[in-house]
């Protein structure tokens, strides 16, 4: 076998083969999103099993499809797999020219039996693999760390020698977790979180609130260009635009000194939970850290959460600022995130705002003007553009 191109890509599953009764369901959304990732990729076709779903490349170059699949939330892992038929001189044929096609030194061969029936125990084939590599190349075998490890799995319709594994992002498949409505700001937080989120199987509609003129169109332009890298994970994402100066101006007339930062993201959580529940979304999700900043503390967030009724995901709670620096630099969103276009809650940040405020003090505020009739009126004109694959448009 002269040909050491892989004919084969194997997707292994990692989590989703923790998931019982259910694991069908998940295993059907990853192939469904799988194929809608590969979709320019007209030459291949696939079969999707219990065990692995299987890409027969058809001579597609495995390079660029492999840089896709690594970034398809639900993968653990992916092999190249060069498929031979379970002869056992076709085998070592293979074997050898893997071998002499590494520049290796130590090597061992690791042998699995899918199909139990087949005539020849795993031990056997490893020795008859084995002979052919010592007597004809300069390897030496090692058991416990090779340079080398052939891997190869017997199954009933051939020989599968495993290539080196492509690490995936591992996680759920997307749409497996239900949908969230996320509140992005635009800042490093905010887009790392929707990631997080989709990474575990859970897609997202953005909603965020705008304050012109004290903000600018810039803020809209930083926000749709991240949700366009975040594209990558979740094809096709809605962001909400809500209008908020008025109310905006209202909360700081009438908030106490210290209070209008965790009025104002009440007012984000009342909104953002009537426009979910219009829209039949059980849950919303935030970029807060605790601790980062004072809106954030465990007092804060118990006084915000108090006016909606809706779980609210924080994913990155626990994370420390420069791990979530990290994630954005390797998601490509930094360096979008830190243009110098301000948000609503950044441009009008109080001088001293308060760690730990009273619900008796933010109630009597809110009391003093109705800003009821504001997000209604926020609700009824605000717009919303459809974020898909480098397009966008007005829906």
């Amino acid at each position: 076998m002269s040909n050491l191109k892989p004919q084969l890509l194997m997707i292994h599953y990692g989590e989703l083969t923790l998931k019982g009764k259910n694991r069908r369901y998940f295993i059907n959304t990853l192939a469904r999103n799988i194929k809608h990732a590969l979709k320019s990729f007209t030459k291949l076709t696939y079969n999707v099993r219990y065990d692995h779903t299987y890409i027969n490349l058809h001579g597609e170059d495995e390079a660029p499809i492999l840089e896709i699949l690594s970034e398809i939330a639900g993968i653990y892992a992916i092999s190249p797999v060069i498929k031979v038929d379970a002869d056992l001189e076709l085998m070592v044929e293979a074997a050898l020219n893997i071998a002499k096609a590494k520049n290796a030194k130590t090597f061992k061969v690791e042998t699995k039996r899918s199909d139990k029936s087949y005539p020849y125990n795993s031990d056997y084939i490893n020795r008859y693999l084995a002979g052919p590599i010592l007597k004809n190349t300069d390897y030496k075998v090692d058991v416990h760390n090779p340079e080398l490890l052939l891997k190869l799995i017997i199954k009933n319709d051939g020989a599968y020698f495993l290539g080196d594994q492509t690490k995936g992002v591992g996680g759920l498949p997307l749409g497996t977790g239900g949908k969230v409505l996320m509140l992005l700001s635009g800042g490093i937080d905010s887009a790392v979180a929707c990631y997080e989120l989709m990474r575990r199987g859970i897609e997202i509609e953005a909603i965020h609130f705008a304050s012109p003129p004290y903000t600018s169109t810039g803020v809209i332009d930083k926000i749709t260009d991240l949700l366009r890298v975040l594209n990558k994970f979740q094809p096709r994402i809605k962001l909400h635009i809500m209008h908020f100066t008025d109310l905006q101006l209202d909360i700081f007339e009438h908030a106490p000194e210290g209070y209008p930062i965790t009025i104002m993201r009440r007012m984000f959580y009342r909104i953002a939970t009537k426009l979910a529940k219009s829209k039949r979304i059980v849950a919303l999700a935030t970029g807060e850290s605790l601790g980062q900043v004072s809106s954030q503390t465990l007092n804060s967030l118990n006084v915000i959460n108090e006016v909606t009724t809706l779980p609210v995901i924080r994913p990155l709670i626990v994370f420390d600022k420069q791990k979530i620096i990290n994630k954005a630099v390797d998601l490509g969103t930094y360096e979008i995130s830190i243009r110098p276009f301000e948000d609503a809650c950044t441009i009008f940040a109080p001088i001293n705002p308060k760690t730990a405020p009273k619900l008796k003090v933010v109630r009597n505020s809110e009391s003093k003007w109705d800003y009821e009739s504001q997000i209604e009126t926020i609700l009824n004109t605000y717009k919303t553009l459809i974020i898909e694959e480098e397009d966008e448009s007005i829906f």
